[in-house]
């Protein structure tokens, strides 16, 4: 049996058909008739169509089985290939109402659908019930109960022979009907060939309560009896007959569907007996795993396969082939993701979408829809948003999803339910690059409390994109070191791709000595267990460097890697090192936003070229602004390199004036040639003794010497 969500027809549940119309009518007598009922147009993930047909029941319409016509299905042909089927019901009329109903039956009348017991779906452990009281859908109706909200305790569980039951007490007397009722059989009759809704309130309207009568079957008579109304969404209800008084029998409407609000409390019951009737016994059977209206917190199985790596990339591997294809599947449950196969998801051929702008804006946005319907990701919200997905899951997509998506995404429905997004690929176009579309929709993600992992090809590793506190941009981050990321002091890395230098070992001292520092230190940006993270732009060279030593000493090594493979990008070609464990990824055209989004506390500069000398002014200009507060910036090489790079510059816009106020940006920077020269501008800071900011001294070189000797 099938479980692709691609293939639901969601229009019914896969236990049950549609209803079905009569298409030959016989009456055999006064009190029994024979009716051939065909139904169509049923889902091709309708469990009869898989299972033994001895476990197929026809299950009359509860507005008939009120009245006392109840229906036997006899024979059940049905048909795989027209998703149709056939159905010869032999009907008999309990007490005299019923024998007049039968009169007014004809062909065209919509009298009930088939429903597949199958074994395996039947709930066998009333815990699995339990779950569900008190809770309610996303429009506060309860999702099972027997009363209100929070239920009554007149709905007991138990289990009987292997499966859950529940009985339902009854409430005092029985339920009769008005006089008027014979005057309204024939309107019953026709509203059932134009298959009107809400039948069953026509006939409330005819019924009445008769307190005082005893609730006990008389021979060829109906005894209809109330409980309190119940409510299920989680689940199907049924009439176990075989565990209700002895010589009573309920109708053959004794299924109890998964939109049952409020109206499932009365049961017609036909037999021969003295004893009362107290309760109704009843079994149920489970709803297909994305409509059970099951919440994630309670899968606790699913939870724990989701932190093993290798079961995501292997549910990830099952995705169909071609790769270049979109593919996407909802899973709600363990036994899904682990048993997942190329049917199960959701493919899209890639499809190429001209936009044509603003110029034509009612076609710009019919092509938005269309583009947004092309989606593998759309018939799962779309069924979110509809209320026919209810159980809480994660959505695994091989591609990060499309900005496009967003106004599915940000809804409470689809917030309610979607519980994380799980990609493989950034792009199919830019490959592990995100546009800048993307990096907005990620922020937006973040915020409405949706979490987004990269199963990271790369990497070999699960990351979480996270963000810092008040920076509104953020990383992919290993699952383990996401808390570092969030409360972690950032140090950076700038300097040249196309050398190492000789900076290494000095790096690494310099970092080890902070490290120990939080020790001694008390200081917003550094204490004891302060974490710290380094972060480069991910390349060879220097910044391989940084992150080779930021993860030897057990620093979170980060990058903010950019896309300089475009056919455009005359730069050489830079490879990512393989020392990178949290990164964030940008397009070429997007290269200024990058640097933007380092937010350094600490940035170290060793020498580079001009993506280097970029790098430096755009951090001096954050701290001339404001953006970033006075911090100490770390420049290795030693004096003459900085002299060169830095005193022409400072001094000339220091003498025309147009640095006028700003010229204290020389106090944020500190050459050094060793790890100890740096080691003792980082104390001096975090002690409060460094002269640093628009209060501090002017330096004429442009930057403070640490390697003269004081």
């Amino acid at each position: 049996m099938q479980n692709s969500l691609n293939l639901i027809h969601l229009t019914h549940y896969d236990l049950v058909s549609p209803d079905g119309r009569i298409t030959q009518f016989k009456l055999i007598n006064d009190e029994s008739a024979e009716a051939t009922v065909f139904i169509e147009e049923i889902s091709p993930k309708f469990v009869g169509f898989f299972i033994d047909h001895d476990k197929l029941i026809f299950n009359i319409k509860s507005t008939l089985a009120q009245i006392g016509v109840d229906g036997d299905g006899v024979e059940i042909h049905l048909d795989t290939q027209r998703l149709c089927a056939e159905v010869k019901v032999l009907l008999r009329a309990i007490g005299p109402l019923a024998k007049e109903m039968l009169k007014h039956l004809k062909v065209g009348a919509v009298i009930g659908k088939l429903f597949a017991a199958d074994d395996r779906r039947r709930v066998r452990d009333p815990q699995y019930l339990n779950r569900m009281f008190g809770r309610s859908d996303s429009l506060g109706r309860p999702l099972l109960s027997l009363g209100g909200l929070q239920g009554s305790g007149d709905l007991i569980l138990e289990k009987v022979d292997g499966r859950a039951v529940a009985y339902l007490t009854l409430q005092h007397g029985t339920v009769g009907y008005q006089p008027t009722i014979h005057n309204f059989l024939p309107s019953l009759g026709e509203a059932l060939v134009q298959n009107m809704p809400n039948l069953r309130d026509w006939i409330r309207l005819q019924q009445k309560s008769l307190p005082d009568t005893p609730r006990n079957a008389a021979k060829g008579e109906l005894l209809l009896v109330k409980t309190l109304p119940l409510h299920i969404r989680t689940v199907f209800g049924r009439v176990v007959n075989e565990l209700l008084v002895e010589n009573y029998r309920h109708t053959s409407a004794s299924v109890l569907q998964p939109d049952t609000t409020a109206s499932g409390d009365i049961y017609e019951l036909s037999g021969d007996s003295e004893v009362e009737l107290t309760d109704i016994p009843m079994e149920f059977y489970t709803l297909e795993p994305y409509r059970e209206h099951v919440f994630f917190s309670d899968r606790d199985q699913l939870q724990s396969d989701l932190e093993n790596t290798q079961t995501v990339f292997d549910a990830f591997a099952s995705a169909p082939d071609p790769k270049e294809h979109r593919s996407a599947v909802y899973i709600v449950k363990s036994k899904q993701l682990l048993n997942l196969s190329h049917d199960d998801w959701i493919t899209r051929e890639p499809t190429f979408f001209q936009f044509p702008g603003m110029v034509n804006s009612t076609r710009q946005a019919a092509m938005v829809d269309r583009y947004i319907e092309q989606q593998p990701s759309h018939p799962v919200l779309y069924n979110i948003l509809r209320r026919n997905i209810t159980s809480q899951g994660i959505l695994l997509s091989q591609h990060f999803l499309s900005p496009l998506m967003k106004k599915m995404l940000l809804n409470s429905e689809v917030q309610r339910n979607l519980k994380a997004i799980y990609f493989q690929y950034p792009s199919q176009e830019h490959g592990e690059f995100f546009s800048f579309e993307d990096r907005n929709l990620l922020h937006d993600l973040h915020k409405f409390a949706i979490p987004v992992y990269w199963v990271d090809t790369r990497s070999k590793n699960i990351l979480k994109y996270m963000e810092r506190e008040n920076r509104g941009t953020g990383m992919f981050v290993p699952i383990d070191r996401c808390e570092a990321f969030v409360q972690a002091t950032f140090f950076g890395l700038y300097g040249s791709n196309l050398q190492e230098g000789q900076f290494d070992e000095e790096l690494r001292h310099l970092l080890h000595g902070v490290l120990a520092l939080r020790d001694e230190i008390t200081h917003p940006l550094l204490h004891t267990n302060t974490p710290l993270a380094l972060v480069t732009g991910g390349g060879p060279g220097a910044m391989e460097v940084g992150n080779r030593t930021a993860k030897e000493l057990g620093i979170l090594s980060c990058a903010n890697i950019l896309d300089f493979n475009a056919p455009e990008s005359v730069v050489n070609e830079q490879r990512q090192n393989p020392f990178i464990e949290a990164k964030m990824t940008f397009r070429l055209d997007k290269l200024v936003e990058r640097q933007a989004e380092f937010h350094l506390d600490f940035p170290i500069f060793l020498p580079g070229g001009s993506g280097t000398d970029f790098e430096m002014a755009l951090e001096e200009v954050r701290r001339k602004t404001g953006a970033s507060q006075a911090t100490p910036t770390i420049l290795f090489g030693g004096p003459e390199q900085w002299k060169d790079k830095i005193t022409p510059r400072f001094q000339k816009n220091r003498n025309t004036g147009t640095t006028k106020g700003s010229e204290w940006l020389s106090n944020t920077l500190y050459c050094i040639n060793t790890a100890e020269e740096g080691l003792r501008v980082y104390q001096n800071f975090f002690r409060g003794t460094l002269p640093i900011g628009p209060e501090g001294p002017i330096y004429d070189e442009g930057f403070v010497d640490m390697t003269k000797k004081d």
